[in-house]
C-alpha cells in the first residue's frame, strides 16, 4: 500500500508498522458529512422505495412464500461476488436432494453457509442485540467446512491481513486494514456506532457501517460477505423492514468494480458522498426490484391455484403449490413430510403437477427424483430492468 494515495482528506490515519509495511486506520464514526442537494434527493428516494417496500412487506398473508427465496438469492449474488459459480438452481437442488450434483460442490456449499448464517443472526436478532460477539458467531456459521474455514472462523483476526490482486503482497497490496490491536479498538467503536442514538438518517448510517466495517475487515476471510449481510440484517433489526426482502448484493455485483473502487476512494480521499449517493441508490433500485419481484409471483401463484382449482383438483394439491415458491426444488418425500400425507399421495400431487407443466423433473433418474418449478426460479432470479418497469 502506498502512503501517497492516501491524501489530508482520508477519513483515518496511514500508519507504518515496525515490520516496515504500511496500514489504515479508519477514523472512528460519524464523520463530518457536507448535506449536498443531491445526497438529500437519493436520501428522499431510498426512503420512499423502502418504505413502499415495508407496506407490501407488512401485508404479505404467508411471507416465508418470499422470504426464503429472498435470502437464498442473496446468498447466492454475495457470494458470487467473492468468486463463487453456484447458481440459484445449484442451491435449491443442493437443499433438496443433498447429493454431489455439481462441477464445483465447495461452492453450493459456501452459499448454503450463507443462507444458515442468515438465518442464525435473524433468529438470534428476536432476541440479542447486533454485537461483535454475534457478528463472529455469525461469521463462525458463514465459514464453517468450508472454503476458508481454517481462517479461524467465528474469531476475529490474529494477525495482518489485505487486499489487492491475485498474487500480490502486503507491500504491493491496493490496502492494508488496521494492525490487530488498532482493529479491535475499532470493532469496539463500531459496535457503540450501531447502538449509539443518533440524527443521522438510518440508511445514512448503513452506508457508514458498510464502509467502516469493510475498512477494518476484522477477519482472515469472508469480510464481504459478513459486511453485506450486517447491513440486511440492521435492516430488519432497526424495523425499517417488517422481514428481511431487501439486499444489495445484486447492485453490488452488477457493478462490481465500482463497487470496491468507491469504497477504497472513502479511504483514499474521503469521499463520503460519492459512497453514499452509490449505497442509497442500490437501496432504491434493490427496493423496486424486490417489489416488482413481489407482485410477480403473487401473481405467478394465482394462476397455478386458479389452474388447480378449474382443473377440480383436491385442495391438497393447493398446499403443494404453496411450498413449491418457498421450495421451488423439491421431492416427493419433501412434499409428503411438508403437507403430512403418506408418499403415494404426495407422488399423484406432483405428477399433476408436473401435467400442468408447473414441475419437471431434473435428474432423469428412476429413484431419488427431483423436481423444479422453472418459472418460480425465474421470477425470483431473472434480471429486472427497474427503469423499463412500473412498479
Amino acid at each position: 500500500m502506498k502512503p501517497q494515495d492516501f491524501s489530508r482528506q482520508a477519513p483515518g490515519t496511514i500508519q507504518q508498522t515496525p515490520q516496515g509495511y504500511w496500514t489504515f486506520v479508519p477514523a472512528s464514526l460519524p464523520p463530518d458529512i457536507t448535506w449536498s442537494t443531491d445526497m438529500i434527493e437519493v436520501l428522499s428516494r431510498a426512503d420512499r422505495a423502502l418504505g413502499e417496500l415495508a407496506g407490501i412487506g407488512s401485508d404479505l398473508p404467508n411471507p416465508n412464500l418470499l422470504v426464503r427465496p429472498f435470502m437464498r438469492r442473496e446468498a447466492v449474488l454475495s457470494s458470487r461476488i467473492e468468486g463463487t459459480l453456484a447458481s440459484l438452481a445449484d442451491l435449491y437442488t443442493f437443499e433438496a436432494a443433498q447429493l454431489p450434483l455439481f462441477e464445483i460442490p465447495s461452492d453450493v456449499a459456501e452459499v448454503h453457509n450463507y443462507v444458515r448464517a442468515m438465518e442464525y443472526g435473524l433468529e438470534r436478532l428476536q432476541t440479542f442485540p447486533m454485537s461483535l460477539r454475534l457478528i463472529r458467531d455469525i461469521h463462525e456459521h458463514l465459514m464453517a467446512g468450508v472454503r476458508g474455514e481454517h481462517w479461524t472462523p467465528g474469531e476475529f483476526r490474529r494477525s495482518q491481513n489485505w487486499i489487492g490482486p491475485p498474487g500480490s503482497t502486503i507491500e504491493t497490496a491496493t490496502f492494508v486494514p488496521p494492525p490487530v490491536d488498532e482493529m479491535q479498538m475499532a470493532m469496539n467503536e463500531l459496535e457503540e456506532f450501531i447502538h449509539k442514538p443518533s440524527q443521522i438518517p438510518p440508511l445514512i448510517r448503513l452506508s457508514l457501517i458498510h464502509y467502516q466495517f469493510e475498512a477494518i475487515h476484522p477477519f482472515l476471510d469472508g469480510n464481504g460477505r459478513i459486511g453485506r449481510l450486517l447491513t440486511s440484517l440492521l435492516l430488519c433489526s432497526w424495523n425499517l423492514l417488517p422481514r428481511p426482502l431487501l439486499y444489495l448484493s445484486a447492485y453490488f455485483e452488477t457493478e462490481r468494480d465500482n463497487y470496491y473502487d468507491t469504497l477504497l476512494k472513502v479511504s483514499q480521499n474521503g469521499d463520503w458522498e460519492k459512497w453514499i449517493i452509490y449505497f442509497l441508490t442500490g437501496v432504491s433500485i434493490q427496493a423496486k426490484d424486490a417489489v416488482f419481484r413481489i407482485r410477480r409471483l403473487h401473481d405467478l401463484l394465482a394462476d397455478y391455484r386458479n389452474l388447480c382449482q378449474s382443473s377440480r383438483s383436491t385442495a391438497r394439491i393447493l398446499q403443494v403449490v404453496d411450498l413449491l415458491f418457498e421450495q421451488p426444488v423439491l421431492t416427493v418425500q419433501q412434499v409428503a413430510d411438508a403437507i403430512e400425507v403418506h408418499y403415494p399421495a404426495a407422488k399423484r400431487y406432483v405428477e399433476q403437477l408436473e401435467e400442468f407443466e408447473i414441475l419437471r423433473e431434473i435428474t432423469g433418474n428412476a429413484r431419488n427424483r427431483v423436481y423444479r418449478a422453472d418459472a418460480i426460479l425465474e421470477a425470483v432470479s431473472a434480471p429486472i430492468n427497474i427503469e423499463n418497469e412500473t412498479i
